[in-house]
């Protein structure tokens, strides 16, 4: 993530820094000394600082503020740090640095005897200094995103501070109840569990109970196959439901879910999975086992990345919402998912496309808009989603789209609007998809003709060239021969020398 908080994600924190034209640290040892001011992002946007103050409205009393100021020293310290050390790696190089790492520390341990007693001890040393290196850039990687991470911590334990501060001086009796409730566990929950005991049950409905706890019991309900657990107040799954063993469709979306258990990937017959509106920031990797799954809703959580194997085991699956989180990237694995026909991905912070994309041969609708400044362009080969029908790439910072782009022969709906388009121009796209495809096939056709014509010039100009070397070559040779004859000495005829 980038040094500077952002608003979306932490309005409290970014609306104070905003507020203050600098602030520096105490000094320890005099206080007279001041330190030289941190340096502060540009204010937010008047819509924000509107917005946040309507639905914080304690927020512009200068008590709240000073509160929340003396809170916040320590980000301002981080955030200069890591304006240094540059971005955070991405989540799938993360896992090949610690898998490389492994992996060499591994080498590095069974040879370190054997390069000391060969022959070639030499060119050994070479190949372990080199697998130092490696290592050395591995660790780095690896250390960077500790230290994102770190800091993404520190942000988001500003915020909670800052946000507990406001609480406290609003004194909301509303959160003060919701806060100091006890869990409780519905009496309907219980009720169940008495009549599941006895009879079983394929299908069960406790969506909007407002329930904060579900019982380890319920994963011993024999035969459920659909569990509906959406608009309640739950914080934890409990690892037990992986004994629902014929468990077909979960639903858990709209809840409080920060995590989902491991145990989730036990769960092989799932084929339905629905934990949108939560509070996830990561998959579990266990996800991945869940090999039935033809419908996966992760959308409107917290989410950064995919789990980096999620296209290698979840092949039947044919429709991915993902929408509205903060995704920076999709794993490459995303093209072994040949049966994926829907994917929504708008709304994210995409940084553009694995080339493997365009292994999804059956994707039928793909959304990709409002991934704002972070994506600009799509794979050269995006003309081989050949079986595509509705596209929408709105809100973004495209400037051409691929020349592939006219073989795409059964889209009908295309979206472009808000892009920087150059090619095709604005007139093209206003005409509609079919003119869209037309003008881009055309285009094309065009290179491609004068790709040919350069490489037959170029042919031509090799084939010239190669004729001119071999005459040059036989008139040296020629030259060589005269000269060599013209040089020796002139041969006598006997007869001719007789004296008369």
């Amino acid at each position: 993530m980038a040094a500077e908080p952002n608003p979306k994600n932490f309005p409290v924190l970014s609306y104070v820094l905003a507020r203050l034209p600098s602030f520096t640290t105490k000094s320890p040892s005099s206080s007279s000394a001041v330190p030289p001011p941190f340096d502060i992002e540009q204010p937010p946007s008047s819509s924000h600082s509107i917005e946040i103050v309507t639905q914080m409205p304690q927020l512009t009393q200068p008590d709240v503020l000073a509160s929340m100021t003396s809170a916040i020293t320590d980000v301002a310290e981080t955030r200069s740090i890591l304006r240094t050390l540059g971005p955070r790696p991405d989540h799938e190089s993360v896992d090949k640095a610690r898998a490389k790492l492994s992996e060499i520390e591994s080498s590095l341990s069974e040879s370190f005897e054997d390069i000391a007693l060969t022959d070639a001890a030499g060119k050994d040393e070479k190949r372990r200094l080199e697998m130092d290196q490696e290592k050395t850039w591995c660790e780095s990687v690896l250390k960077l995103d500790e230290v994102h991470a770190s800091y993404e911590k520190l942000l988001k334990e500003a915020e909670e501070r800052l946000v507990r501060i406001y609480e406290s001086a609003e004194k909301n009796a509303a959160e003060d109840e919701d806060n100091v409730a006890a869990v409780e566990v519905n009496e309907e929950v219980v009720g169940i569990l008495q009549h599941t005991s006895a009879n079983p049950v394929d299908r069960v409905d406790l969506s909007g109970r407002k329930l904060r706890l579900l019982p380890e019991a319920f994963g011993r309900i024999q035969g459920l196959l659909v569990l509906n657990l959406s608009n309640n107040k739950l914080e934890a799954i409990p690892d037990s439901i992986a004994g629902l063993h014929s468990l077909v469709e979960l639903d858990v979306s709209t809840n409080s879910l920060e995590t989902l258990p491991d145990s989730i990937g036990l769960l092989s017959k799932l084929k339905v999975l629905n934990v949108s509106t939560n509070k996830l920031s990561v998959l579990p990797d266990s996800i991945c086992r869940c090999g039935s799954l033809v419908i996966l809703d992760v959308c409107f959580n917290r989410l950064t990345y995919l789990p980096t194997n999620i296209g290698l085991e979840l092949v039947n699956l044919e429709k991915l919402l993902i929408q509205y989180n903060k995704i920076r990237s999709f794993p490459t694995s995303i093209g072994e998912m040949r049966s994926l026909k829907h994917l929504d991905a708008h709304f994210n912070e995409l940084h553009g496309l694995p080339d493997t994309f365009v292994l999804l041969a059956n994707l039928e609708y793909l959304n990709l808009s409002s991934n704002f400044s972070d994506l600009k362009d799509l794979p050269a080969s995006f003309g081989d989603l050949i079986r595509l029908q509705e596209l929408d790439l709105s809100n973004n910072q495209i400037h051409a789209l691929p020349d592939s782009f006219g073989t795409l022969e059964s889209l009908t709906k295309l979206n472009v609007e808000q892009n920087p388009l150059v090619v095709p121009p604005k007139e093209v796209v206003k005409e509609g998809v079919e003119a869209v495809k037309t003008y881009m096939g055309q285009r094309r056709i065009t290179m491609l003709e004068e790709e040919e014509k350069m490489k037959m010039e170029k042919e031509m100009e090799q084939a010239n060239a190669g004729w001119l070397t071999r005459t040059t070559s036989k008139l040296k040779t020629y030259v060589a021969d005269v000269s060599e004859y013209l040089g020796s000495p002139t041969s006598r005829d006997p007869y001719l020398e007789r004296e008369l």
